[in-house]
């Protein structure tokens, strides 16, 4: 092996320092909002993707000058890409969490999923593009959630309650009770336990952000019902 050059040190060094950027960038963002990959999960990501990669970029570097010549062309750069983006797929699916209806942690793997993305394309020099793709991805976490936020959209949440044993309700009650207050019923379960009451469990879902407000409300004002839960579904 050949003593790697100063020009090309620095040229690697340049995309190590270039990728380990983008990537806490990115993290910067996720760590803002709580999640759980956040900053020094998404540097890493990117500056392992970019070290990789480097790998095919600079076989020359690597190789025997007595051998290189017989091997490049088995090389193939896409194939460290294609192992990389594999690998990733693991790390993000660590991140994603169901939680009742909830799905959670669907946003952060795409971000960890994008943010190889940008350590290949720093790791093969491509530094614009990988710059471009940067910015549109903080633009879109950050940009796109203020859309999301004043966007009309349907509302589904997991509603369970129980009436005392000697107040309890009819599940035709209870039903006309919920879409009064603007939502729609669907797969409604209920059960009877002796000394316990009745308990009713069913998904439900409106437009109007502030149903789950004014219904739970409404609920702690009856004197029949014993507890009840209320858990909207989200990312």
């Amino acid at each position: 092996m050949e003593m790697i050059s100063l020009p090309v040190l620095q040229e690697i060094s340049l995309r190590l320092v270039v990728a380990l950027s983008f990537g806490a960038l990115i993290g910067i963002e996720r760590s803002y909002h709580g999640r759980p990959a956040g900053f020094r999960t998404h540097a890493l990501v990117c500056l392992a993707s970019t070290a990789l990669m480097l790998v095919t970029v600079y076989e020359s570097q690597w190789f025997r000058p007595d051998t290189a010549g017989n091997v490049r062309a088995a090389i193939d750069p896409t194939r460290m890409a294609q192992g990389i983006m594999t690998g990733i797929g693991f790390l993000g699916a660590g991140v994603i969490m169901k939680d009742g209806l909830s799905v959670r942690g669907l946003t952060t793997a795409a971000s960890i999923w994008i943010t190889a993305g940008i350590g290949i394309l720093v790791g093969i020099g491509f530094f614009v593009p990988a710059a471009l793709t940067t910015g549109l991805t903080f633009g879109a976490l950050g940009g796109f959630r203020w859309i999301e936020r004043r966007m009309r959209t349907e509302s589904y949440a997991h509603f369970s309650i129980r009436f005392s044993p000697e107040k309890a309700a009819s599940q035709a009650e209870l039903i006309a009770f919920v879409q009064g207050h603007g939502f729609s019923t669907a797969n409604v379960t209920h059960w009877f336990r002796h000394g316990e009451g009745m308990e009713y469990r069913m998904i439900v879902n409106c437009m109007d952000a502030t149903a789950v407000r004014r219904m739970s409300e409404a609920l702690r004002a009856r004197s029949d019902v014993a507890e009840f839960r209320i858990s909207p579904t989200g990312d």
